[in-house]
């Protein structure tokens, strides 16, 4: 008996592998990932397959039918024959927005100043208050946030915090309860552990958004813990930056909201009742950095990019490809973690090659050390091409700001790295205005003043196995 039960477990296991391998082959997975659960699921089917069915789904066609996709193309609020070209319309034939022009835009690259906006901002509301976040911490920060949040809901104004399943594992539960109590609502979105309503070990929301009265916004890489921002200085504060905005373009900020959040809880909210406000919204006054930070930019255009397994193409991706490929002068990158696929660096060296002034900053050392060793491949390619390479010295830089020509600036929570490209739910801001653009110019420039050039070694046959090894697991890092 024993012996059958033996064969009829080999002869599933091996049908199981065949079906895992043929659903690898049909996902859109860069080449080295899909060589990757291949290898995996053939050669040490008992590891690959718990593996696979534990992280590896993607953008599976069940879970876009259940939580729908965001921005129907019909709800496009321009034509793509009307859209600006390159990166723009490349969005938009996606079905995602356009470009909203009359956005008013404070840009905060202090973990002091964006505390204190926000704080300022959730006690403004007079009618609702949604946040969702990768983090929130169980600290000084994360408290003042949910006490906040409860005083608030105590007065009557809807609040509801959407809390990711694995970032805010420790916090979802007795932490957040006195905002319960208060009659706020609280979602767990993608649980981490199987048996769980619509549970995920792999798919994480990074978006990190903040809106208040469906008329103010804050979006970037900034979670809701000690670590990035604060009351008072940190020596220990990464380096980040959020913006706020009042504008048109908040509806598709708050549009994202909606769609994590009726998934996660299985309410229905939209923004089709939602009255449109203009950017002279009697919040500006709030989301003004103080005066050395620099002055509210007026009259801007945004555009505002999710990313992630409910936006069918991987848009974002194909919107930062356009936009290195159409770069003339200059392509300026700060990002934490910089493990781009092959598409993406073939382009960033051949635009370096080609007498373009491209430049990576990336942290000396960031708090992911694997993602540190995964990143020397790619490094050493775009240097040897000509790229200039910073490494900024004392802190970890956290921020995201990338910038191409004098035309287009991104800001927002998405990493160039594998998992925030393919993986994570994510949001990006495109700037297009002038006085965007030269903000964000500012931003880089002064951490690219304060680091360090940086001119990776050649390294040892273990240093680069190590490397290539960790790359190889850098959609799980």
């Amino acid at each position: 008996m024993q012996l059958v039960l033996d064969h009829v477990f080999t002869v599933a296991g091996f049908m199981l592998a065949l079906v895992l391998a043929a659903r690898v082959l049909r996902e859109k997975r860069p080449p080295g990932s899909t060589a990757a659960w291949l290898m995996a699921i053939g050669l040490v089917p008992y590891l690959g397959v718990p593996l696979y069915l534990l992280l590896g789904g993607r953008k599976l066609k069940q879970f876009i039918k259940m939580k729908g996709q965001l921005y129907p193309a019909s709800e496009s609020h321009r034509t793509v024959s009307d859209a600006p070209v390159g990166a723009a319309r490349v969005v938009m034939s996606a079905g995602l927005p356009a470009p909203r022009p009359g956005n008013f835009v404070a840009f905060h690259d202090s973990g002091e100043t964006a505390f204190d906006a926000m704080l300022r901002l959730f006690e403004s509301a007079r009618k609702t208050i949604h946040v969702s976040t990768f983090i929130l911490g169980r600290d000084e920060t994360g408290r003042a946030v949910v006490d906040t949040l409860a005083r608030k809901a105590r007065e009557g104004v809807e609040v509801r915090l959407l809390l990711d399943g694995l970032g805010c594992l420790w916090s979802s539960r007795s932490f957040v309860q006195s905002l319960r109590d208060a009659g706020g609502r609280v979602g767990r979105f993608m649980p981490v552990l199987p048996l769980q309503y619509k549970w995920s070990a792999n798919l994480r929301n990074h978006r990190k958004i903040v809106v208040v009265d469906h008329a103010v916004a804050m979006v970037g890489g900034m979670n809701l813990t000690t670590r990035f921002m604060g009351p008072a200085p940190s020596t220990e504060r990464f380096i980040d930056a959020s913006v706020f905005l009042c504008g048109p373009a908040v509806e598709d900020v708050e549009t994202v909201f909606f769609d994590d959040w009726n998934y996660a809880t299985d309410e229905t909210m939209d923004s089709s009742s939602i009255e449109s406000h203009g950017p002279y919204c009697g919040y500006a006054p709030v989301i003004l950095p103080p005066e050395a930070a620099g002055p509210m930019m007026t009259d801007c255009d945004i555009q505002v990019i999710p990313s992630g397994p409910d936006v069918p193409e991987d848009t974002f991706h194909d919107a930062l490809l356009t936009a290195i490929m159409d770069a003339r002068k200059r392509i300026w990158l700060v990002t934490p973690y910089f493990v781009p696929d092959d598409s993406l660096l073939k382009a960033l060296a051949l635009k370096a090659r080609s007498g373009c002034d491209v430049s990576v900053l990336v942290p000396m050392r960031s708090n992911h050390p694997l993602a540190d060793l995964a990143r020397g491949p790619a490094l050493r390619e775009i240097c040897a091409a000509g790229a200039t390479l910073y490494a900024y010295p004392r802190l970890m830089v956290h921020a995201k700001a990338l910038l191409f020509d004098d035309t287009l600036a991104i800001t927002g929570s998405p990493n160039l790295d594998m998992r925030s490209i393919y993986l994570n739910f994510e949001i990006a801001l495109f700037h297009y205005s002038p006085a965007d653009i030269e903000k964000i110019e500012d931003f880089i420039r002064n951490l690219q003043r304060s680091s360090h050039y940086m001119q990776p070694d050649m390294v040892g046959r273990g240093r680069a196995w190590a490397e290539n090894f960790c790359r190889l697991l850098s959609p799980l890092l």
